[in-house]
C-alpha cells in the first residue's frame, strides 16, 4: 500500500523478455537499501523486488501488467516515479494507494494555469462514476486531486512541486498515463450495487 505521495524519480536501464518482461531500475538520487522481495510503486504500479542489481534493482512485468499499465511502453532511459509501501506509522499525506492500476488514460491537454497546469485526461466509461470532483486519483503513482469530471475524460490541476518532483513535467499530449481510481469510491460503489440488487421481503 501507497499514499501517493512521490519520494524519488528512477530511470529504466535494461529490459528483457516479451510475453512477460525484466527490468532493471535504478534511483535518481540516494534511495537506500532495498531488500528483495520489497514492494515498490513503479510510477503507480507495484512490482515485487526480485534482485537487486549494481545500480538499483530488478522487477519482474506479467502479460496482465503489460496489458493493463504504461509498462509495455517504457524503454531503457525511461524515468518513472518511485515510492517506497507504506510503513505502520508513516504520515499519509495523499490517499490510500494500492498499486493496482485500473486502467491507463491518455493526456488531452496540458495548460498553463498561474504558476500551475491543468492537465485533461481521458477517462474510460466505465471508471467515469467512480471520479468525483474533489475525489482523489492516482495519475502515474501520483495522488492528485480531480477538479473536473466529465462522461470520458477528467481534470486536475498540478503544483509548481509535484510538478517539479514528478515525470509529469516530461509529459506530453497524447502520452498514456496510469489510472487508479480512488479505492474507497469503489467498494462505495460496490455497496450500492449489492443494495439495489438485494431481494427486498
Amino acid at each position: 500500500m501507497f499514499t501517493g505521495i512521490v519520494t524519488h524519480l528512477g530511470v529504466v536501464e535494461r529490459i528483457a523478455g516479451t510475453h512477460s518482461r525484466t527490468l532493471d531500475i535504478a534511483p535518481i538520487g540516494p534511495f537506500g537499501a532495498v531488500e528483495v522481495g520489497a514492494s515498490i510503486a513503479h510510477s503507480g504500479v507495484c512490482l515485487t523486488v526480485v534482485a537487486r542489481t549494481e545500480r538499483g534493482w530488478r522487477v519482474e512485468a506479467s502479460p496482465e501488467t503489460l496489458a493493463r499499465t504504461t509498462v509495455a511502453d517504457w524503454r531503457p532511459g525511461t524515468h518513472i516515479n518511485l515510492e517506497r509501501a507504506l510503513r505502520v506509522g508513516d504520515e499519509l499525506g495523499g490517499h490510500l494507494v494500492f498499486g493496482h492500476v485500473d486502467a491507463t488514460g491518455e493526456i488531452l491537454a496540458i495548460d498553463p494555469l498561474g504558476e500551475s497546469w491543468r492537465l485533461l485526461v481521458s477517462l474510460p466509461p466505465e471508471l467515469a462514476p467512480l471520479v468525483a470532483v474533489k475525489g482523489s486519483i492516482a495519475l502515474d503513482g501520483i495522488s492528485l486531486t480531480v477538479s473536473e469530471a466529465y462522461d470520458d475524460r477528467f481534470a486536475t490541476v498540478i503544483v509548481p512541486h509535484t510538478w517539479k518532483v514528478t515525470t509529469l513535467r516530461e509529459r506530453r499530449r497524447g502520452d498514456r498515463v496510469n489510472l487508479e481510481i480512488d479505492m474507497l469510491a469503489r467498494y462505495v460503489a460496490r455497496w450500492l450495487s449489492c443494495s439495489r440488487e438485494a431481494p427486498r421481503g
